[in-house]
């Protein structure tokens, strides 16, 4: 059987929607409410086995291959949006300050995933689950440019699903300026960037689908950007912009139908929670 390398499983840990049944099974409905009792039956069907699972990428013995001949395909994932020019100034813009993260042993990683620099001082945003799942080993970043430096973890915080690390000045990452709070707008243009599946500087397109959506990651509820963007495992702790170039939110995590992938639906943390996370982090750490 022929077989692609350099390609990860899309796998990760899982975490079930609050809006979700324990099983998995679609039910997106407050338990008891009259008013969406005739909507359930249509969403179970057609939500039925979905899951929100966290994007970063766990080795294993499949991992870092890619079958090219699978017998079954998955669902395809979402029609990308058109581009506006702006997007492309934006990307060019991001990519520079976007790294991936790989936690691990010296026999290779056992956990990637992605980050962003978000200030001068070479501090990097990433999510907490990838250090949790790569376990005690040490935290490498590459910068696209393909560089690699040992990262210094300067706090993690479980409860939001984020860590902050930190590189030595020789990085010279562009840090990723910030949305304002309450900035973000349902249907703007947006970007994902990151290391999807470890292809580092993946750019996708998209729109902000929904603001405040509650959504269960990590060791608790938050409320996420959600998007259409295409998102997958490997994409956790990479930012998503707007067309001007600003983080609205840090990739977190996607709604998947029997664990195959990106559908169309992902989840950012915004911006506003992750500014004040990181801010507490840094002020703890220095």
């Amino acid at each position: 059987m022929a077989v692609q390398t350099g390609l990860g499983e899309p796998r990760g840990p899982w975490f079930v929607s609050p809006e979700l049944d324990p099983d998995g099974r679609g039910r997106w409905d407050v338990p008891g409410s009259e008013r969406e009792a005739a909507r359930r039956g249509w969403r179970r069907r057609l939500l039925s086995a979905a899951a929100v699972v966290a994007l970063s990428t766990v080795s294993g013995a499949a991992a870092g291959t890619w079958a090219a001949d699978r017998d079954a395909p998955g669902p395809s994932a979402a029609s990308a949006a058109p581009v506006p020019a702006e997007l492309v100034t934006a990307a060019e813009k991001t990519v520079p300050g976007v790294v991936s993260v790989m936690v691990g042993g010296s026999s290779g990683a056992s956990a990637s995933g992605s980050g962003f620099a978000i200030d001068n001082e070479q501090h990097i945003v990433t999510n907490d689950h990838i250090l949790s799942r790569g376990g005690s080993g040490p935290v490498t970043v590459e910068t696209s440019d393909g560089r690699r430096f040992t990262a210094e973890v300067v706090g993690r915080e479980p409860g939001s699903d984020l860590a902050v690390l930190r590189v030595p000045a020789s990085a010279r990452l562009a840090a990723l300026p910030l949305a304002k709070p309450n900035s973000t707008r349902v249907g703007e243009p947006v970007l994902a960037v990151g290391s999807p599946l470890g292809l580092a500087g993946t750019v996708t397109a998209g729109i902000v689908s929904a603001l405040n959506r509650q959504v269960r990651i990590g060791n608790g509820r938050h409320t996420a950007v959600q998007t259409d963007a295409s998102i997958n495992p490997g994409n956790s702790g990479g930012p998503l912009v707007n067309a001007r170039g600003e983080v609205v939110g840090v990739n977190t995590a996607i709604a998947t139908i029997d664990g195959n992938g990106s559908i169309g639906i992902g989840f950012a943390i915004p911006i506003d929670q992750v500014q004040q996370t990181a801010d507490t982090i840094i002020g703890r750490g220095g």
